[in-house]
């Protein structure tokens, strides 16, 4: 009984996981990145929309900084998106982007909810 009981409760959790990362992404999105960063691309910062699997500073509808235009043949991997969102500097030297989301859960989180944005 208690073995039915945690393999029903492991699934729940897998079943539950990514929509929830997601939605704790969400959240710290709308704190940290949405001033820059909305439906569209502003002179602020581009649209994140579709940005998962996308080409580094491949959107024609935004002027990127040197930093990011230097990266243009790589693309927006997980690990790319958490290693710019850890240290844009880092990631990209130049860049206009200057706060990236230290925590490394909620980071996790915002990858997530950008790959769920189309």
């Amino acid at each position: 009984m208690t073995r039915h009981v945690l393999i029903v409760l492991t699934l729940a959790g897998l079943l539950t996981g990514p929509p929830a990362l997601a939605a704790d992404g969400a959240k710290t999105f709308q704190l940290q990145c949405k001033t820059c960063h909305g439906a569209k691309s502003t002179p602020m910062g581009p649209s994140l929309a579709g940005v998962a699997g996308r080409r580094i500073a491949g959107l024609a509808d935004f002027k990127y900084s040197a930093g990011l235009t230097a990266k243009a043949g790589g693309t927006w991997t997980d690990a790319n998106l958490d290693a710019y969102l850890a240290a844009p500097a880092k990631f990209a030297p130049g860049t206009r982007m200057m706060t990236g989301v230290a925590n490394p859960a909620d980071r996790a989180a915002v990858v997530a909810y950008m790959k769920a944005l189309k």
